[in-house]
C-alpha cells in the first residue's frame, strides 16, 4: 500500500451530546461543515475527545456512519476512527464497519487493561485488527498518558514494518521528541507521523511535523495556522507568541476541570456539543460562568474557529 502523509490540522471532534447523555448525530453535519470553513483538514472520531472509550459499539458505529454521510463527497477531508483499545474482537468488528461506509482510515490504541508485556506483542495486535481492512490505512494511537504502554514507537515501526503491510503511521501524543524524531526519519521517512500535543507543536514543526491531530483544533484552528505560516515564513518569535497564546488556552483546559473543558470551549465559540459522560466530570453554571471570563481575557475571539452564518443554527 502506498502511504499517503497528511498535512495540515486534524481535528479531534468532540461527540455532541444531549442534555440526557445520549448521541446529538444531528449537529454533526454542522460541526463537518464548521471545520472545513476554518480550513482543517480531516477528523479523528471516537478518540479520547470523542469520548469512544465512554460509548458502546453501536454508538461509536453510528458516529461514524454521520460522519461518513458528511464527508463522502469530499475526498480530501479525511476522517479516521479510533476502534478501541481493550476488546480487539470489537475493534475487529468496528474496523470492517468504518471499511464498509467508507472512512479513510481506522486506528487502534494499545490495550490498556490486559496490557501487552512487550513490542511485539502489540504489533501482533496491530496486525489482528489491520488484517481485516488490507486496503486501509492503519494508524497506532500512542497515549501513554492514558494507556500507560510507553513502548518508544520507533521498537513498534521497526516491528511493524514488512508485517502489516497496511500500517500507515503513529498519532503520537506524547513528548519525547528524540522518539518521535527517529519515527520521522525512519526508512527515508516512510510512516506518517501525526503530531499530538497541541501545546508543544511549534517543536514539533521544528523537527518536521507537518500534520497533527488535536481537540484544540476544533476551536482554535486559526491560532494553530498563524503560527504554522509563521514559522514557515522564518517569524520564529511571532510562533513562539502564538504557541503561548495556545499554552494560555490550554493551561484553562486543567485549571477547569480537564477535558470537558474542551466542550465548554465550543459552547463559548456558538456550537454547543453537551457535556461529558461519566466519569469526567464538566463545570457547573458558575464554572462556567467564571471560566467565560477568562476565555474573553484570552481575546478568545480574535483566534478562535468561526461559524460562518450559512451554518449557524
Amino acid at each position: 500500500m502506498s502511504i499517503q502523509k497528511l498535512k495540515g490540522l486534524i481535528a479531534a471532534p468532540f461527540t455532541p451530546m444531549k442534555e440526557d447523555g445520549s448521541l446529538n448525530l444531528s449537529l454533526i453535519p454542522r460541526y463537518y461543515e464548521m471545520l472545513i470553513a476554518n480550513g482543517v483538514t480531516g477528523a479523528f472520531i471516537c478518540g479520547s475527545t470523542g469520548e469512544g472509550v465512554s460509548m458502546t459499539t453501536a454508538e461509536k458505529m453510528a458516529v461514524a456512519e454521520a460522519w461518513a454521510s458528511c464527508s463522502r463527497s469530499n475526498p480530501d477531508f479525511k476522517v479516521m476512527t479510533l476502534l478501541g483499545g481493550t476488546s480487539i474482537a470489537d475493534c475487529k468488528i468496528l474496523a470492517r464497519h468504518a471499511r464498509e461506509i467508507g472512512l479513510y482510515a481506522v486506528s487502534f490504541t494499545a490495550p490498556f487493561y490486559f496490557k501487552p508485556a512487550d513490542v511485539k506483542q502489540l504489533a501482533e495486535c496491530c496486525k489482528a485488527i489491520a488484517d481485516e481492512v488490507p486496503d486501509m490505512p492503519f494508524y497506532y494511537y500512542h497515549i501513554p498518558v492514558l494507556t500507560r504502554v510507553d513502548f518508544a514507537m520507533f521498537d513498534l515501526l521497526q516491528a511493524v514494518d514488512g508485517y502489516i503491510p497496511n500500517f500507515a503511521g503513529v498519532k503520537y501524543t506524547h513528548e519525547d521528541f528524540m522518539d518521535f524524531l527517529s519515527c520521522l526519519h525512519y526508512k527515508n521517512e516512510k510512516y506518517d507521523m501525526l503530531w499530538g500535543r497541541d501545546e508543544n507543536m511549534l517543536a514539533a514543526l521544528a523537527l518536521g511535523a507537518k500534520g497533527a491531530v488535536g481537540s484544540t483544533f476544533n476551536y482554535a484552528a486559526p491560532l494553530y495556522y498563524r503560527m504554522m505560516n509563521e514559522y514557515e515564513n522564518g517569524s520564529i518569535e511571532i510562533a513562539r507568541k502564538l504557541q503561548q497564546k495556545s499554552i494560555d488556552m490550554i493551561r484553562l483546559l486543567g485549571k477547569y476541570g480537564g477535558i470537558a473543558t474542551g466542550k465548554a470551549y465550543m459552547k463559548v465559540m456558538g456550537l454547543d456539543c453537551g457535556t461529558f459522560r461519566l466519569p469526567v466530570r464538566n463545570m457547573s453554571a458558575e464554572q462556567f460562568h467564571a471560566f467565560k471570563n477568562e476565555v474573553e481575557q484570552l481575546n478568545f475571539g480574535s483566534f478562535c474557529s468561526q461559524i460562518s452564518p450559512s451554518i449557524e443554527a
